[in-house]
């Protein structure tokens, strides 16, 4: 009679560890993942158009051009190769900021009041806040 009692209690002891093991190999999963897809301490992934230098302070190159939005929301900023490839045709967020190493860039602010530029290093003369600008920016040496 014991022993009969004893079975219905070993299916649900064996049925318990049997959906822990599931819900441990699930959480693994999930976990695993998530570290291929976002690894820890990783930098939050960049807009494939910026070009930052990522060297060390010593070696660092001097953007061609460097645009910071300081605003909320900054209107379309469109970046160009003359003739060549768009680099950035988009809305930029607050504090956000891109540098761009090309030779030669074409540069649209579709409001200049919102966003601070330096070209080679050096900052261009603010703008009213609706005024839309465009201009050339040419390296050091181009």
């Amino acid at each position: 009679m014991g022993r009969h009692r004893s079975a219905p209690l070993g299916r649900i002891v064996r049925s318990a560890l049997i959906v822990l093991a599931v819900g441990a190999v699930a959480t693994l999963l999930v976990v695993g993942v998530r570290a291929l897809i976002d690894p820890p301490g990783a930098q939050p992934e960049r807009p494939a158009s910026t070009a930052t230098a990522l060297a060390r302070p010593s070696e660092a190159r001097v953007p061609t051009v460097r645009i910071e939005c300081v605003a909320d929301v900054c209107p379309t900023v469109t970046v160009r190769v003359p003739g060549g490839d768009v680099l950035q045709h988009r809305e930029m967020s607050g504090g956000e900021e891109v540098s761009y190493f090309e030779p030669e860039l074409d540069v649209v602010l579709g409001d200049a009041g919102t966003v601070r530029v330096t070209e080679n290093g050096s900052p261009r003369a603010p703008k009213e806040k609706g005024t839309r600008e465009s201009f050339t920016v040419r390296g050091p040496g181009g």
